[in-house]
């Protein structure tokens, strides 16, 4: 194809590729009136689907959703012949677009991009070729694709084979037969497995050499399916709207029932479901926690392999063909046809490279450990350097000549997958940071392109010449993809997703995990904020509304989102019975917490009658260290099982006893009546350790909320009237003041379950006005705290007592006494309490058990 782009040398938009996304960034950006060109280094569009014709490659995604939405008309004209779409199929229609909307005329083709360099004076981009070409540009785009650059063989001796050598990723336009002939193929990802049974179909000998097995399910390609045309036909808007809303791209329903909550009859018939409808998507959406629990995770494996077994004939090559050594879904999970019972064919061997690996590539084939073969041709099906390779590869300089190779030395850095601070004006398309490649692609290629062509727009509008994303905004949304990643098993694989295929590359976690859905509403609310984190700059100033879209710990969110999802009252709207009623009724069905050696309920002396505890004693031999623990509730909620998880998990990770008190609530009794009781409380527990199973003299406190604000008190009231001796103090988000002044009543007033205004109903319940200076209602308003034990206070970012925790933690450091605050971003509240359900928390709470065992040598 010759170089139909015009020999103008600067652009308004230079965008590198043209595949999916490189032809529909050129047709959106010419209908918004920009000059753009596309530099090519094919010699006709298509992208991926230009260069991979390896024998049986096909999309993963149905071709039906695999397509533009852009325009209604073209879904029209074009019709799709199967539910997977061959590489022939998918690159015919790439060009009938092409052709559609006269395309090529903006696109120079067999052009390939050496290098960019942001000129800062210019506020422009020079862009060089391997033509020798030097164009320039305000916005420089790459749209090269996540699986376009190949990972080069990593096997010893390659040059040396004499017969034929083939890869997949760049396979011959011709075609190959290998009619007759001895093959080796060395891979079994996608690649493998789409093309290993139509090779075995043709060669008179295969040898696969298998690494790594890998999941997949049998694709039962055929005609589009009529149910799902019928679907997209009845209401095309609906359908294609509700792909861009969806998790993944694609419409489909998603449980939000996890594995454990359905009996063993129901997962079955799901998994069989699922199996049998073909597509990559179904079964891991018929359930809530495929990806995030390990022991459900591994039991939908144990249903996978039992498949391959039933495949296989050799039970030898079954088990070696059943993937063991990664959690599902955490490798893009396969389709296939035939895969399995291709190795039932007598011409077709499996040879096991982690039983006997590849010594060399010789003249005439591959010696392993355990012998020498002979082969004609040897087909590599290793993959890509995949989501950084082709950007990488070319030199891009940014500001001050700052190489994007240097700056992602470490793993890539983007700020929405879109933009990278200190490159102004470049922009990736599904670039590191954003779904990409777990999605369907064709929707996040159109999300972005109309997402950065909209922005130019107002660019333009507004005046300005050059945007660029914020450092602080860059490292919140790198923070924020890896808190997703680490909710989940992707990060144990050793996928591409991670790097971990190219060796030297870092092991990061590359895509976005939160979803289709999810990452749109980022952008959009990036935009609704004046482009949030971006700072934009023209002849006349510069604007930048500073800030990180996602700072909440995904998780976190996932809880808010459920309790505003109960569309319950306020709780300080209710009174105390009511509030104590729906309390009770939201925490019955939470997570149990870590089973403990024994549980017991019983009674102790109070000031003005008994007073239940909750005692949690270890597995392990005792006695066991004490802590004395007080529950949160504002004073007015709770019990001495109220904070049963939380306790349960102290009780095994600190491998202490812990004894839950309770305590006189309010308003039916109000300050100091608590206190008095909490006092009580930890003498009777100091005067009968031994009794209880505890250790003497090795007794510590601990609280959450108003419970830490218990434990507080309790220090200070033991030093003065000559209490137990206390070891330490754990104190998660406590009430220490009653001032309403500070920054977090006013940032973390509203949206985060413990509102400021609850509070404020809280203290009014508990505590008269003219009492709340009084330092057993306000322990941060001690006249000393010197000789207090030694603390760990956690706070939380998003909680409104943040700040006078942050003060407490301050005040007893200026006191000497020894110190360990952990602050803890992207928490709230209730967060750092809720075990099992809040795991971006888990190294927190780790820590807090391992500062009670400190407490106790």
């Amino acid at each position: 194809m010759g170089n139909n782009g015009s020999q103008k040398k600067d652009f308004d938009v230079i965008t590198v590729g043209a595949g999916m996304a490189g032809l529909y960034m050129l047709h959106k950006l010419r209908a918004q009136g920009f000059s753009a060109i596309g530099l090519e280094a094919g010699d006709d569009v298509g992208g991926t689907w230009y260069w991979n014709r390896y024998p049986g490659a096909r999309c993963d995604i149905e071709s039906l959703d695999y397509s533009y939405s852009f325009d209604p008309e073209l879904e029209k004209v074009w019709q799709w012949s199967e539910r997977y779409a061959t590489q022939p199929e998918i690159l015919r229609y790439l060009q009938f677009v092409a052709d559609r909307y006269d395309l090529r005329r903006d696109i120079r083709f067999s052009t390939k991009v050496e290098r960019a360099d942001w000129d800062d004076s210019k506020s422009k981009w020079r862009i060089t070729t391997a033509n020798g070409d030097s164009l320039t540009c305000q916005y420089y785009v790459m749209a090269t694709g996540c699986l376009s650059l190949p990972k080069e063989p990593d096997v010893k001796g390659v040059e040396h084979f004499t017969g034929q050598i083939y890869f997949t990723n760049r396979w011959p336009h011709e075609g190959v037969d290998f009619t007759g002939m001895r093959v080796a193929v060395i891979g079994t990802g996608s690649s493998g497995i789409q093309s290993i049974p139509l090779i075995a179909e043709q060669a008179s000998q295969l040898t696969v050499f298998q690494r790594t097995a890998n999941y997949a399910v049998p694709a039962n390609n055929g005609p589009v399916r009529p149910e799902h045309r019928e679907k997209l036909n009845a209401d095309r808007e609906a359908y294609r709207e509700e792909g861009r809303w969806s998790r993944a791209g694609v419409p489909l329903p998603r449980s939000e029932e996890p594995y454990s909550s359905v009996n063993s009859k129901e997962r079955q018939r799901r998994l069989e479901a699922g199996f049998a409808q073909g597509d990559l998507l179904t079964i891991n959406s018929s359930f809530s926690d495929l990806v995030t629990n390990a022991a459900a995770n591994e039991s939908v494996q144990d249903f996978f392999r039992d498949k391959v077994r039933a495949k296989v004939t050799d039970p030898k090559t079954a088990e070696d063909l059943c993937a063991k050594d990664f959690p599902l879904f955490t490798k893009r999970l396969c389709l296939e046809t035939n895969y399995f019972k291709t190795f039932n064919l007598p011409h077709t061997k499996l040879v096991n490279l982690r039983r006997t690996p590849i010594a060399s590539i010789t003249e005439t084939g591959i010696d392993t450990t355990d012998e020498s073969m002979e082969f004609d041709a040897i087909v590599f099906a290793t993959g890509f350097d995949a989501m950084t390779g082709a950007i990488v590869a070319v030199d891009i300089r940014g500001r001050d000549g700052i190489s994007l190779k240097d700056i992602w030395e470490e793993g890539p850095k983007t700020y929405l997958g879109l933009n990278v601070h200190g490159f102004p004006n470049f922009f990736t398309i599904t670039g590191p940071g954003s779904p990409s490649v777990l999605s369907n692609m064709v929707v996040s290629i159109e999300q972005h392109v109309n997402w950065l062509t909209a922005a130019f727009e107002h660019l333009r509008k507004e005046g300005f010449q050059t945007i660029e994303a914020t450092s602080a905004a860059q490292d919140g949304w790198v923070t924020h993809v890896n808190d997703f990643a680490n909710l989940t098993l992707y990060p144990v694989a050793n996928s591409w997703y991670m790097g971990a295929n190219v060796p030297g590359k870092p092991r990061v976690f590359l895509p976005y995990i939160g979803g289709v859905d999810t990452y749109r509403q980022a952008c959009n609310e990036v935009v609704e904020q004046d482009y949030l984190g971006f700072e934009q700059c023209g002849s006349s100033g510069s604007r930048c509304n500073e800030g990180v879209i996602r700072f909440v710990k995904p998780d976190v969110q996932m809880v808010l989102d459920a309790v505003a999802g109960l569309e319950q009252p306020p709780l300080d709207t209710l009174s105390p019975i009511q509030a104590r009623e729906q309390i009770e009724a939201n925490t019955a069905n939470r997570a149990p917490g870590p089973e403990v050696g024994e549980v017991l309920d019983g009674s102790l002396p109070g000031p003005a009658g008994s007073l239940n505890y909750r005692l949690y004693r270890p597995a392990t031999a005792g006695p066991h260290p004490i802590v004395v623990y007080y529950h949160g509730g504002g004073w007015v909620l709770g019990h001495a099982s109220s904070d049963d998880p939380f306790c349960r998990y102290l009780c095994t990770q600190a491998n202490a006893l812990v004894i839950s008190v309770n305590y006189r609530h309010a308003p039916e009794t109000r300050f100091p009546a608590a206190v008095e009781d909490a006092f009580e409380a930890l003498n009777w527990i100091g005067n009968n350790a031994e009794s209880l199973g505890g250790a003497p003299n090795k007794l510590s406190v601990a609280g959450w909320s108003a419970g830490g604000n218990l434990a507080t008190v309790m220090c200070q009231l033991a030093l003065k009237q000559g209490g137990p001796n206390i070891n330490g103090q754990l104190l998660v988000c406590p009430v220490t003041d009653c001032d309403f002044s500070t920054a977090s009543y006013n940032e973390n007033a509203e949206g985060y379950i413990l509102t400021r205004n609850l509070m404020e109903w809280f203290w009014n319940q508990y505590c008269k006005a003219e009492d709340r200076k009084d330092p057993r209602a306000s322990p941060l308003r001690a006249e000393s705290l010197v000789d207090l034990p030694p603390a760990m206070v956690v706070t939380a970012e998003l909680d409104p007592l943040r700040d006078e925790g942050n003060a407490y933690a301050a005040a007893l450091q200026n006191a000497g006494v020894i110190v360990e605050h952990i602050q803890t971003p992207g928490q709230i509240h209730t967060s750092l309490t809720a075990v099992d359900m809040v795991a971006s928390a888990n190294d927190v709470r780790q820590a807090m058990s391992d500062a009670v065992r400190a407490f106790a040598k």
